[in-house]
């Protein structure tokens, strides 16, 4: 086409401008693309768009691999490569889309992080004097924390908890000691509470204020108005960093902790699955990888030949 840019900058910014214009991108998307396709530019050198082949692709990407690039970025400049490539074609001649078929690397697998038993029942179980001493928010905390670490509750299902029975709403039966709870995709489901639990919340009620919004929450903030996901994490952040927790405390960890550790006594994962409401049953093989990480670590602490010398 006689209008064509002379040159591998040009046709970037003729792509650009049909981002812009044709697809009306976002300034922040296109600006993402722009990156990316600088940057292919770059590592090409004075090679010409129509003789980048596969091959090429490929190595680049091993590169942007060894050098430790995240798989989600090199992911997503193999996108932004391939959509370029993709309208470059209709545009010149190109033997085939050279990033067509080539794939990020996997990213790894990265296991939730769980505390140990110990530390898990060490954080939910505040010293005797601040458990009995009367004060509303502390025995609040108490309760949450024991519930979350008891049921493996996620902390937007601990926070929409009411204190009776509701239609479609989550809420702690103390007689059969039992919470039910509504979870991802409006799923209800209902899982035991634990001694400990059970007496924490119990502290609770006896102080509970009624609620200034009108609600039946369960937990209450300091303005007796329903606890939010927010402050429920920031109130388990500052009671970890005060017990001296090991790692930084998050609820979704207490859930991960209640997973593993039931997975580690009983061996059933079909059970676990439905404590913690996942629809596959793959979501929660991950806890099996967790289990064997304890059982390795038992293993080489205690087998007089765990060890090579």
């Amino acid at each position: 086409m006689s209008d064509a840019p002379d040159s591998k900058l040009a046709w970037i910014d003729a792509y650009l401008a049909h981002l812009r214009g044709v697809r009306q991108l976002s300034p922040h998307t296109t600006a993402a693309y722009a990156r990316d396709l600088q940057e292919l530019a770059t590592l090409t050198g004075a090679q010409d768009w129509a003789a980048i082949d596969q091959h090429a692709v490929r190595r680049l990407t091993a590169r942007l691999h060894a050098q430790q690039l995240d798989p989600r970025s090199i992911a997503r400049k193999l996108s932004s490569w391939r959509g370029f490539f993709g309208w470059l074609s209709e545009r010149v001649a190109l033997a085939a889309n050279p990033v067509q078929g080539v794939r990020a690397p996997k990213r790894a697998k990265t296991l939730p992080r769980a505390l140990s038993v110990d530390d898990a029942v060490r954080l939910v179980a505040p010293p005797p004097v601040t458990a009995g001493d009367g004060d509303p928010a502390a025995l609040c905390n108490c309760a949450m924390f024991e519930l979350l670490y008891s049921s493996g509750l996620r902390v937007s299902e601990l926070a929409s908890l009411d204190l009776t029975p509701r239609k479609g709403g989550g809420y702690v039966d103390l007689d059969s000691r039992e919470v039910t709870v509504n979870g991802k995709g409006n799923k209800q489901r209902t899982v035991p509470v634990g001694g400990a639990a059970l007496a924490a919340l119990t502290a609770w009620l006896a102080v509970r204020p009624a609620p200034a919004d009108g609600s039946d929450a369960l937990f209450l903030s300091t303005r007796a108005s329903r606890i939010t996901p927010r402050v429920i994490q920031q109130r388990l952040q500052q009671h970890g960093v005060a017990q001296g927790a090991p790692v930084h405390v998050h609820p979704h960890m207490l859930r991960h902790s209640f997973a593993s550790h039931v997975l580690q006594s009983s061996g059933d994962l079909r059970a676990v699955q439905e404590m913690l409401g996942h629809a596959s049953i793959a979501s929660t093989q991950v806890y099996t990888a967790l289990d064997f990480q304890h059982l390795a670590a038992v293993y080489d602490k205690t087998h007089p030949r765990a060890k090579v010398k």
